[in-house]
């Protein structure tokens, strides 16, 4: 029987707050953009009881909750966070799907026989998150990730579920059906119309009964609603793209500004290639504009590659190619078509290895032992000067490295 996890860490922005701001512990704190057009980015457990919810207005939050603190967010630190969280999730697996800076799948099935039963892993893992990183993180435990995700939520805060198999249908039973994936407001008030309201009534309904009122997407349900799940967790290894992304407090128009964010995330992309002994072919951009429409552009390379450096001059080419035709809320960059190190083919005479991948070598290792703020390009760094990213540069004794966005060419 397959041992899934899902891993959740607690309002994560906020309590990487709390955490750095210690006047900020057992307060109500926001994370948040503009107080008249921004959103919640993440409400501490303290500002939840008024409301307050992550994706909601500002402008609501704050009619909701007058008193509470309103920090704007550094991404830079949450993205350090995950990587030393997903860097102990390691340790018990190479089956970890991430689904974003803040939780993942883990397949532990074969884990057990190193370190024990599920439950026992999970209670490891976020005592080590607590001990070493200083932040909650919340488990679930079940047979399929669609259990598992459901039990860490009913787990938070700081907390563990297991769900044993044969106790899935009656764990499910008394939820609400907006509890199951896909079922948004729209389709849940159809539901109720049908006398649907709890997932124990459509685990109970006959298929053929709910086929003939929701065609496909009854048996669908049904077979949800008895916890059958049998999706794998799928680790970046066996992804189809690699991808970072961040959203901004305000929209942005001026390319100076999102040039630096592009790097960042063309970094973050170039790390977790690495880590998954992985290269791409295609490096993909993402634009979301501020009336919410989507582009994308995108280029094939010369040969694969997993530096930074060369996905965000790409990246950049693409940013580029053509003037934005409104501000921006969302950049993204992303890996696609992976191969696995080693295996993309070699040219006829062979090419000697890159300067690069001895740097990136170099800075990995630099990386894992005193955080990823200790060593980075300074355009990278000058988002958010007097962070803490710089006060563990300081720690570890590292000087500023700042890395050329375009390589030096040698005069002709």
């Amino acid at each position: 029987m397959r041992a899934i996890l899902h891993v959740d860490m607690d309002a994560f922005y906020a309590s990487v707050e709390q955490r750095d701001r210690p006047e900020l512990r057992g307060q109500p704190v926001i994370v948040g953009g503009h107080p008249r057009r921004g959103v919640v980015l993440a409400a501490s457990y303290e500002v939840r009881p008024f409301g307050v919810r992550s994706a909601i207005p500002m402008a609501r939050a704050l009619k909701l909750a007058p008193t509470a603190v309103v920090v704007p967010p550094r991404f830079a630190a949450y993205a350090e966070a995950s990587e030393q969280v997903f860097a102990i999730l390691e340790r018990y697996t190479p089956l970890i799907e991430p689904l974003s800076l803040d939780e993942a799948f883990l397949d532990v099935t074969a884990s057990q026989a190193l370190f024990g039963p599920p439950a026992e892993i999970a209670t490891r893992l976020r005592r080590e998150i607590a001990a070493e990183v200083r932040l909650p993180a919340s488990a679930g435990i079940a047979s399929s990730k669609f259990v598992a995700k459901i039990a860490s939520d009913l787990a938070k805060p700081d907390g563990q579920r297991e769900v044993p198999p044969e106790q899935t249908r009656e764990f499910l039973a008394a939820l609400p059906v907006s509890r199951l994936w896909g079922v948004g407001p729209k389709l849940e008030e159809r539901l109720h119309r049908l006398g649907l309201r709890l997932v124990g009534d459509l685990a109970s309904r006959d298929e053929g009964w709910l086929t003939a009122r929701l065609g496909d997407l009854g048996a669908h349900l049904a077979a949800l609603a008895r916890g059958e799940d049998d999706r794998p967790v799928i680790p970046d290894r066996s992804s189809k793209s690699i991808g970072a992304e961040d959203t901004f407090e305000e929209d942005v128009a001026d390319l100076e500004v999102l040039r630096p964010r592009l790097h960042a995330q063309a970094l973050r992309v170039a790390r977790r290639l690495r880590k998954a002994g992985l290269r791409t072919r295609v490096v993909q951009l993402k634009l979301k504009l501020e009336d919410f429409t989507l582009q994308t552009r995108r280029c094939t390379l010369e040969r694969p590659t997993d530096d930074g450096q060369e996905l965000y001059r790409h990246a950049l080419a693409l940013l580029e190619r053509a003037p934005l035709p409104r501000p921006v809320r969302l950049t993204g960059v992303s890996a696609q078509e992976l191969d696995e190190v080693g295996e993309a083919q070699l040219g006829l005479f062979g090419e000697p290895p890159r300067r690069s991948e001895a740097l990136n070598r170099a800075l990995d290792a630099i990386a894992d032992r005193f955080g990823r703020g200790a060593v980075a390009p300074a355009d990278v760094l000058s988002l958010e000067e007097g962070e803490p990213v710089d006060e563990l540069r300081a720690r570890a004794g590292a000087s500023r490295l700042d890395l050329a966005a375009e390589p030096k060419r040698s005069p002709s």
